[in-house]
């Protein structure tokens, strides 16, 4: 991945400081996320505490984290991972224990941002997108996502077996709060796989996070599984009137880490601690729609802003939680089926 660096990093890196010890070096998601955290982050902890900050951007993966932490002291201190490399890690002994005092208490938070190895930092959902310039009665549902009778195009789902096997059942009618249940089962894993059997010809599948709006923006598909968040940045830097469909859309949560050993991982404890600061964290909307952790940051968020957060309570009452357990515990023989599924 390209390496983002702040621009009170390299002035101390080439002073020679890294002869004394590493920057901290907190790593994210990069795109408009990253170089928003950067503004309101990053360089103000730099300014704050008076030492450089170094900002690295990765594409996730457990298998990452396993090879920073086994191999012996990291070269990484704090990284925002997703909801199952945090169980994954905690588990395996990769992350240091957080200080809950440090950052101010537990129920200073939403209950599932709170971990003994990891602070939420975002919530965020994957949703149905569309371009409203085209589109000026969109779709409201899976179902409609699935109707290309009605709304003819292409369709674009991210190329997985998480979230697609959730979104088919729902369009085959599966009730929201039982889509994990059908899905613990052979006869539910049967029923999603025939469902994508239906759409399968109008598929185009997207692997990274900027493509499905891509994909919109030049025309090749009508209507995307997209992140919200990118979903609402390209309205904001592009002027596009791209429609976020809130019903059926699934959020989780990503979370701050400190890699375990890492040598600055006191550091990385006060550098989480300040971004999850309501003070801090309550800018993040004006850049990037992204759900806030911390409860009194929620509740300071502009109305302007408050709308297009999947936190919004009106956002969440069709909304799916990720159940990150039932992946945990599925996800190798679903991928592996899923890829079967593929190659037919």
């Amino acid at each position: 991945m390209a390496i983002f660096g702040g621009v009170l990093v390299a002035a101390a890196s080439l002073a020679g400081s890294s002869a004394f010890a590493r920057d901290l070096t907190v790593v994210s998601w990069g795109g408009n996320y990253q170089d928003a955290q950067r503004e309101i982050y990053f360089k103000p902890y730099a300014e704050k505490t008076g030492k450089s900050v170094l900002d690295e951007a990765w594409d996730g993966g457990f298998g990452v984290l396993q090879s920073k932490v086994k191999a012996g002291t990291p070269n990484w201190d704090v990284v925002q991972v997703e909801a199952e490399e945090l169980a994954l890690g905690c588990a395996d002994g990769l992350f240091e224990k957080i200080d809950w005092d440090k950052m101010g208490g537990k129920d200073k938070f939403l209950p599932d941002a709170v971990n003994d190895c990891g602070v939420g930092a975002i919530v965020w959902s994957t949703a149905i997108a569309y371009d409203g310039a085209k589109l000026a009665e969109g779709p409201t549902s899976w179902a409609d996502f699935w109707n290309v009778e009605k709304f003819p195009g292409k369709r674009s789902l991210r190329k997985g077996a998480k979230y697609t096997l959730e979104f088919a059942l729902l369009a085959d009618g599966v009730k929201k709060d039982e889509v994990y249940q059908v899905l613990s089962t052979p006869e539910g894993v049967d029923r999603a796989f025939k469902k994508l059997d239906e759409l399968r010809p109008n598929i185009v599948w997207w692997e990274a996070g900027a493509q499905p709006l891509q994909l919109l923006a030049s025309g090749e598909v009508a209507m995307a599984s997209a992140y919200n968040g990118r979903i609402t940045g390209i309205n904001r830097t592009e002027g596009k009137k791209f429609k976020v469909v809130w019903p059926g859309s699934v959020y989780a949560i990503d979370s701050w880490v400190v890699l375990k050993d890492a040598e600055n991982k006191d550091a990385g404890q006060d550098f989480i601690a300040f971004a999850s600061e309501p003070d801090n964290q309550v800018k993040l909307p004006a850049y990037v729609a992204y759900g806030l952790p911390n409860l009194d940051a929620a509740g300071k968020v502009s109305p302007d802003y408050a709308a297009e957060l999947p936190t919004d309570s009106k956002n969440l009452a069709e909304a799916i939680p990720l159940d990150v357990n039932f992946w945990i515990d599925n996800s190798e023989a679903l991928t592996q089926r899923f890829n079967a599924w593929l190659a037919q």
